[in-house]
């Protein structure tokens, strides 16, 4: 009989400052619920402020990224209204009026609070600064404000090295064609796509360059349809958001998060034994759900849509049958491929992450930190531009530094599962997108068998 992991109410805040991981090293079997989904989070936080009345998002992620998103709006004059504890949120949309005439904004670390309301301040009338963490003013986004500026909109980076803060002038999004990169991150024609049906006259987006993480902008575009607003696309390179169109008020459910997930499925591969997600779609639009489908090449067993109305992602893999070493491009779900390197730390030969080079301008360079901490862990590990390659050597004990930076933190930890020794440095990062993962984590072990 599986146990039920769901996640509890508890804060990242309360961490020491080192963490060890206590290792499992048994099979486990377990049906996990999941955070609810950052990125559809996010998403439904800004049509919400668009729409035209009441949208009550339920399901919706308390974390540092969704606070800072909900504080932007609040900022910017939107009625927002969270109840965490619930995980509900309440916003009054205006119709695609932006209340203020000026504000400051404040990112931290959340590239998709940057990126998005770099975007959504456009529609208004005055002047917009936003600003985040170190890190964030090192992060690229003149592709962005040049595809803004290209529309008549006065969009600069204030220090003029193409990187936060960021000063939006506004006068309203005047429309037409514009042309924006989508080879540093998928983030930006997001962004414009949010957007797009509030601008004075259509809007055509062209994407040049080869676009990163596109199952992000499918995301988006399913979250608008969802939200009641269809666009035309040409390809994979032109979209046209039905220009006139209107968010739809109403209640939405936000999905559970898959790249949370990752690292549960992760552990059923690493450890055996099973994991079935049980608030995902079998065909859901996230693209890191499709973790599960490298996982099967790498030896495991995978089943979708195991539960009523379509639901579930499990992942199992008998404890007898070793782990494959695989070579995948990893381009369309980057998120997880510090998930993967975790996996490839337990598989028999040398494995390769290829075509992942915006890994570098992450919430830390991650291509640099992985390859550092899994030679601590007794790893070869060659990294170019844009692949890592990974071959186990001799279990080593470790401090893991995590730069700041959840991603590190979540799935370094999973090497910690399978095999003593392994530290975590700066555990409260994972605030940024699921405050409750080391609770979570440890929970697993009542489901060892």
């Amino acid at each position: 009989m599986a146990g039920m992991l769901t996640s509890p109410a508890s804060s990242a805040r309360a961490l020491p400052p080192e963490l060890p991981i206590q290792p499992l090293r048994r099979p486990i079997n377990v049906d996990v619920a999941v955070p609810g989904s950052k990125s559809i989070t996010n998403r439904y936080l800004v049509m919400g402020a668009l729409a035209d009345g009441e949208v009550v998002l339920s399901g919706a992620l308390h974390s540092d990224d969704t606070v800072l998103m909900v504080s932007g709006l609040q900022a910017l004059g939107f009625q927002v209204e969270p109840d965490w504890e619930a995980r509900v949120c309440r916003i009054r949309g205006e119709g695609g009026r932006i209340p203020a005439h000026d504000a400051e904004i404040y990112a931290g670390a959340a590239g998709t609070v940057m990126r998005f309301v770099s975007a959504l301040v456009s529609l208004g009338h005055g002047r917009f600064r936003l600003d985040g963490t170190p890190r964030m003013r090192e992060r690229p986004i003149e592709d962005l404000l040049q595809g803004l500026r290209l529309m008549g909109v006065q969009a600069r980076s204030e220090f003029g090295n193409g990187c936060p803060p960021v000063i939006v002038e506004a006068n309203g999004l005047p429309g037409g064609h514009t042309r924006v990169d989508g080879s540093h991150s998928s983030q930006y024609i997001s962004a414009m796509l949010l957007v797009a049906p509030y601008a004075r006259s259509l809007m055509q987006i062209e994407v040049s360059g080869t676009l990163v993480s596109r199952p992000f902008v499918e995301l988006t575009l399913k979250s608008m349809a969802d939200f009641g607003v269809l666009t035309t696309t040409e390809g994979e390179r032109t979209y046209e958001p039905t220009h006139g169109a209107r968010y739809r008020a109403g209640s939405y459910y936000v999905e559970g998060d898959a790249t949370a997930a990752s690292y549960f499925l992760a552990a059923a591969a690493i450890l055996g034994g099973r994991c079935c997600i049980t608030n995902i779609m079998g065909d859901s639009a996230q693209g890191d759900a499709g973790l599960a489908d490298v996982l099967w090449k790498m030896g495991c067993r995978v089943r979708k849509r195991v539960l009523g109305g379509d639901r579930g992602i499990e992942v199992s893999r008998d404890p007898s049958v070793p782990l494959r070493p695989i070579a995948a491009d990893l381009n369309d779900m980057p998120d997880v491929v510090l998930t993967l390197a975790a996996v490839c730390m337990f598989a028999q030969g040398t494995s390769t992450i290829l075509n992942v080079g915006n890994l570098r301008l992450k919430e830390s360079d991650r291509l640099e930190a992985v390859s550092t901490e899994l030679r601590r862990l007794g790893a070869k590990v060659e990294v170019g531009d844009d692949y890592l390659e990974i071959t186990p050597g001799p279990p080593k004990p470790a401090t893991i530094e995590t730069y700041d930076d959840h991603r590190m933190a979540m799935a370094m930890s999973l090497v910690g599962l399978g095999r003593p020794g392994v530290i975590i440095k700066n555990p409260a990062c994972v605030s940024k997108t699921y405050p409750s993962f080391f609770a979570d984590l440890a929970a697993l072990r009542r489901y060892a068998v």
